[in-house]
C-alpha cells in the first residue's frame, strides 16, 4: 500500500475485537504498510492468541471489552473480527463503550459473514457501519474483499474502509447489500473451488501415471501462471481460452468433455447455493 493509500487511516486508532486468523492477517498488513503499533489495539479473550499477537506484533492487547479505551479526542475505526455466531453478544457488551466517541468520529467495519448492517447497526447503537467479506488469500497479502455501506457512511469514510482492506490485497463495493451474497458466493468461498480444481487436477494427472510431486507442481504451476497471464492481459478469459485451443487438438477434446459434462452450469449452481446459503445464514443470525 502506498503513502498515498494509507493516507485515509493517518490519524485514526484501529481497534480489532478478535485477533484470530482474519484480524491478525489485516493487522500485519496495516503495520507492513506503515501504520504505527501504537494505532491498534486488540481485544483478545483467548491467551495464547493475545501473547503471540503481543510478541510479533508488539501491540496493546486487552482480554476483554470492558478494558478497552477510546481517545475522544481520535478518529476510531473499530474491526468486528469475531466469528458470526458470537457477533450480537459481542455488539451489545461493546455497544455501550462506542457511546464515548463522537458519531462522526467513529466508524465500524464487520468482516464477519452474514451480519447484515441493520443487525450491526440496531445492536451497536451506531448507524456509521460498513459491511466486508474478505477471502482467506488475504492471509499472504492477496486478498480481495467486497463492501457496502450503510447510506451514512460518507467518502471519506469509505476510504478509511478501502484503506483497511486494502492492506491485505485490493477491494471491491457494491451498491446494494444484497449483493454481499453474491460476493461472499464468488470470492468469499471461491478460494475452495480453486483448491477443490487444483486437487481434481492433480488427481488427475496421477491417474495418467505422472507421481504424486511432479502432478502436483504441474498442476500448480498451471493455474497461477495461467491466472497471472489473464490478470495481465487485456483481452477475455474466453479469448484467451481460444487462443489455447487448436481445432482437433488436445485442449479442444478436453474442453468438449467439460462442456458436454456442463461444467459450466454447475459451477454457476454451485455459486447460487452458496448465494442461497449466505442469504439464509443472514435470516438465522439477525434473531
Amino acid at each position: 500500500m502506498t503513502d498515498s493509500t494509507l493516507s485515509p487511516l493517518a490519524q485514526t486508532h484501529i481497534s480489532f475485537i478478535g485477533g484470530g486468523n482474519m484480524g491478525r492477517a489485516l493487522i500485519g498488513g496495516l503495520l507492513a504498510s506503515g501504520l504505527s503499533a501504537k494505532q491498534i489495539s486488540v481485544v483478545e479473550p483467548f491467551t495464547a492468541t493475545a501473547e503471540k499477537l503481543k510478541a510479533d506484533f508488539s501491540l496493546a492487547i486487552v482480554n476483554s471489552i470492558d478494558q478497552l479505551q477510546f481517545d475522544s479526542k481520535l478518529e476510531h475505526v473499530v474491526v468486528m473480527a469475531v466469528k458470526p455466531q458470537d457477533f450480537k453478544q459481542v455488539a451489545l457488551s461493546l455497544a455501550p463503550h462506542l457511546k464515548t466517541i463522537a458519531s462522526d468520529r467513529l466508524l465500524i467495519i464487520s468482516i464477519a459473514a452474514g451480519i447484515r448492517l441493520s443487525s450491526m447497526t440496531s445492536w451497536l447503537g451506531h448507524s456509521r457501519c460498513v459491511r466486508a467479506m474478505p477471502n482467506t488469500p488475504a492471509l499472504i497479502g492477496m486478498g480481495i474483499t467486497g463492501l457496502c455501506a450503510d447510506v451514512s457512511v460518507d467518502a471519506q469514510a469509505r476510504s478509511k474502509a478501502a484503506a483497511l482492506c486494502n492492506a491485505v490485497g485490493q477491494s471491491v463495493w457494491v451498491s446494494h447489500e444484497n449483493l454481499i451474497d453474491a460476493v461472499t458466493a464468488l470470492s468469499g468461498s471461491g478460494p475452495a473451488y480453486v483448491f477443490a480444481f487444483l486437487e481434481a487436477l492433480q488427481n488427475g494427472g496421477e491417474k495418467l501415471g505422472l507421481d504424486s510431486a511432479s502432478a502436483r507442481a504441474l498442476a500448480y504451476a498451471t493455474l497461477q501462471g495461467a491466472a497471472q497471464l489473464a490478470v495481465n492481459s487485456d483481452e477475455s478469459a474466453g479469448s484467451l481460452r481460444e487462443k489455447v485451443t487448436s481445432k482437433g487438438g488436445t485442449t479442444a477434446a478436453a474442453l468438449a468433455v467439460l462442456k458436454e459434462e456442463d461444467w459450466q452450469g454447475i459451477l454457476e449452481a454451485a455459486l447460487a447455493a452458496a448465494a442461497q446459503r449466505g442469504k439464509a445464514m443472514g435470516d438465522e443470525l439477525a434473531q
